[in-house]
């Protein structure tokens, strides 16, 4: 297309990639850290795993996925470099030119463009070149994690554009539609994408993925995430109504999980309070939840004290924890901190998820 010479090649691979027998697989159990807090500390990120972000149209997918681009880094559990090689291979399918401009520019900007493969498929490109793309990136990371020793984390943006040429193209060639005219085949073929994510025996690389689909009406049910949810580890769900309130990243906290974050943290991985901590964030913003409906009903002026404590502790989470700036880069030991203060404003009575040790080492340490 740039009229240069052919690229040069010691090795030559089918896109379409080779399955990996379940047998040689070696489980997920390292963290990598992207520098977000709601991703380390509520759901963790594992070498090996593939963990889909689902957002939705004029949502900042964009700005999350370059930030986690420039972010990401394998750590030990003192929150050092491993010294470890780690590459991020990065597939745009079906985006504006103003968005590839966008990530183009913004790895040039900060030198991560040094350390990333990029593949751009245009909007205004054969949609054929969008279901290639994909496999181009994947095979690039294979090479790369099995052949070079190198670990990769893939992220592929955005799937949705990936499952609507699938289906312009089942519609061409005139095959029977399935579920909203996609091709039943729609769900073998996500997982031919997916399943060539994971860790081999033997190799000292690894392929981690990061898929974005941008879910149509947002609706969760739709085809699209609803067969990705069955092929991965957990999902990220962003939020509109976190968005509508100014809250970057704007995650719902109660529709995101990581199957695979119990192996990838504690002791020896992140820190030895990383579980409890998790458990009653997540058990105490359920509460938040239950507390805002009954002052909608009643008034806050109505609430009790434990209540209006909970309504605290709900907005400092929200603020501080889930929060951060765009270029905002927060090791795992800074995450947990924030964890903590946001917890500050409930009295010990109501941590139920923690042990009395952490709660003299951490919770004091916070402010009380």
């Amino acid at each position: 297309m740039d009229d240069s010479p052919k690229p040069f090649a010691t090795r030559r691979m089918n896109i379409n990639g080779v399955p990996i027998n379940p047998t040689s697989r070696e489980y997920p159990r390292d963290f990598i850290q992207t520098g977000v807090s709601a991703i380390d500390g509520l759901n963790t990120l594992v070498r090996g795993q593939k963990l889909p972000i689902f957002s939705g149209s004029g949502m900042p997918h964009n700005l999350l996925a370059r930030q986690i681009v420039r972010q990401a880094k394998l750590v030990d559990a003192e929150g050092d470099a491993t010294g470890e090689e780690f590459v991020i291979v990065f597939a745009a399918m079906g985006i504006k030119h103003d968005d590839a401009e966008f990530f183009r520019r913004g790895f040039e900007e900060t030198g991560t463009l040094n350390n990333v493969v990029m593949f751009l498929n245009l909007a205004d490109d054969p949609s054929i070149e969008r279901l290639i793309t994909t496999r181009c990136a994947l095979t690039t990371a294979e090479y790369l994690a099995f052949h070079e020793d190198i670990h990769v984390l893939v992220i592929l943006t955005d799937i949705t554009n990936y499952a609507e040429a699938l289906r312009e193209i089942a519609s061409a060639r005139e095959e029977v539609p399935s579920r909203k005219g996609y091709p039943g085949y729609m769900y073998s073929d996500l997982a031919s994408l997916y399943e060539r994510t994971g860790r081999i025996r033997g190799s000292k690389g690894s392929i981690t993925q990061i898929p974005i689909l941008t879910m149509p009406n947002d609706d969760i049910n739709h085809p699209i995430p609803d067969l990705t949810g069955y092929i991965t580890e957990g999902q990220l769900v962003l939020s509109r109504e976190m968005n509508g309130n100014g809250i970057y990243p704007p995650f719902n906290v109660p529709r995101s999980l990581s199957r695979l974050m119990k192996d990838g943290i504690g002791e020896g991985k992140t820190r030895a309070d990383h579980s409890n901590l998790q458990s009653q964030l997540y058990a105490a913003y359920a509460n938040v939840q239950s507390v805002r409906s009954l002052a909608s009903v009643i008034g806050e002026e109505e609430l009790s004290e434990i209540d209006r404590n909970y309504l605290e502790f709900g907005e400092s989470f929200e603020r501080s924890f889930l929060g951060q700036g765009i270029d905002e880069d927060r090791s795992i030991g800074e995450t947990l901190d924030v964890g903590w203060q946001s917890l500050s404003h409930l009295p010990e009575t109501e941590l139920h998820r923690v042990n009395e040790e952490e709660i003299n080492e951490y919770y004091a340490a916070a402010g009380l």
